[in-house]
């Protein structure tokens, strides 16, 4: 009989034991009901409870959770079924209140998001959910986060996981998106053209200002070189004139022999003449030369006393 009673007495030392004592695992949080009110919230660790009067009444994970939205149709401004659904990263920051203030937490933050991404969606058009989903997922997480303050859970962030446009659409823009590129590649290539025309054209007139330049250079130095044999003429008439004055008889055989010579080789270099007929007083232009090499020592103003001039070759009968 004593045995039974002590096995009743371990019994009910071991229940009393394991119902004050709770241990807290990192992460979580228990609250504490007292005949089923709320009293207080245990944190991570080890904690004494009063034996039957104290019980845990939830154990709430506090660490961050992601939350998946079913995927749903909704109709934008421009009445274009859309598929999107989304996820949402939650972490609950007061254990009581999201015990005690809603009923089935991660329920009623789904519904809040689907209901809160409908009317987003639904308030913009086609084009501007498909390139601003930034703006759209700023916009959910201010008014979801607004909304489940009271319920001490915080939205960190939330994220639109998939768009997806009807069939036919998709094919829309596909071939919207083709037109655009095509008609990019022809603007660049046209573009291209514009720019190697121009620089053709520039390099042309380059050329034609160079080839000008050119030109008038030259004629610059042609006239230049007029104007010194002009010049060197004139000297040398001026100083045949000189001589004829004095009565120097050299000076006529120099303007007779330098006529005489051009005409000679006017003759030899025409085009047409194949047989060069030499007169039959060439040899005197010998005596010709002679007296012009006279007459330029004569105005050269030699030191020594002006010799004879060498008279003429007598011509030689034929």
């Amino acid at each position: 009989m004593g045995l039974i009673v002590a096995l009743i007495l371990v019994a009910l030392g071991l229940v009393f034991v394991f119902s004050a004592i709770k241990i807290v695992p990192q992460g979580r949080e228990f609250t504490v009901e007292r005949f089923g009110r709320y009293t207080r919230t245990l944190k991570p660790g080890i904690t004494i409870l009063t034996p039957f009067l104290e019980s845990v009444g939830r154990r709430v994970n506090m660490m961050e959770q992601v939350l998946e939205v079913p995927q749903q149709e909704v109709i934008t401004k421009d009445n274009v079924s859309v598929k999107v659904d989304a996820i949402v990263f939650i972490q609950v920051m007061d254990a009581a209140a999201a015990a005690y203030r809603v009923d089935n937490l991660m329920y009623a933050i789904t519904q809040l998001a689907q209901t809160n991404l409908r009317t987003v969606v639904g308030s913009l058009e086609l084009d501007e959910v498909l390139s601003q989903r930034d703006q759209i997922n700023t916009r959910l997480l201010s008014t979801i986060d607004h909304a489940t303050g009271p319920w001490g859970v915080k939205v960190a962030r939330i994220e639109i996981k998939d768009l997806s446009p009807p069939s036919d659409i998709t094919n829309a823009m596909a071939r919207q998106m083709k037109a655009e590129r095509e008609r990019r590649a022809v603007i660049t290539e046209a573009e291209g053209e514009k720019q190697a025309q121009i620089a053709r054209a520039e390099g042309q007139k380059q050329s034609a200002i160079l080839q000008a330049e050119g030109r008038r250079e030259a004629a610059f130095r042609d006239a230049e070189a007029r104007e010194r044999e002009a010049e060197a003429e004139a000297k040398a008439t001026a100083f045949v004139s000189e001589a004829i004055s004095k009565g120097d008889v050299n000076a006529i055989n120099y303007f007779v022999a330098q006529k005489y010579v051009e005409a000679f080789a006017e003759l030899a270099k025409s085009p047409q003449q194949k047989t060069v007929i030499v007169p039959a007083d060439f040899a005197g232009l010998t005596g010709t030369v002679a007296g012009v090499a006279q007459l330029v020592k004569t105005l050269g103003g030699d030191d020594g006393p002006s010799r004879p001039a060498v008279p003429p070759t007598p011509k030689r009968g034929g």
